[in-house]
């Protein structure tokens, strides 16, 4: 056997084995998310969904700009996702206020 197939072997090895590791991380957020804790793990919780929302976001903040500065098209339009990602926070974020008053 050539070492073309075996370092495409390894490649793919290396790309399923990275991506089950992702499947696993998202099913442990997804898990940690529906199951309801005590108040400490609640606001461990709240503060890992607030951090990952300003990572999301920033990075979609980024993508527009590269975008506008290399006056590529938008194959997927983060401006788009950006804007529906701020106004959904908005709405929770005004809904929790009023039934948790603050």
């Amino acid at each position: 056997m050539n070492t073309a197939g075996m370092m495409s072997w390894g490649a793919v090895a290396l790309f399923l084995s990275v991506l089950l590791i992702f499947i696993g991380l998202d099913l442990y957020m997804l898990f940690t998310l529906l199951h309801p804790g005590d108040e400490r793990g609640q606001l461990v919780v709240w503060k890992a969904s607030a951090y990952t929302l300003l990572a999301t976001s920033g990075a979609l903040m980024l993508e527009v700009i590269e975008t506008f500065v290399r006056a590529q098209v938008m194959s997927i339009n983060p401006l788009v996702h950006l804007v529906v990602t701020g106004i959904t926070y908005y709405v929770v974020l005004l809904y929790f206020r009023r039934k948790l008053g603050g």
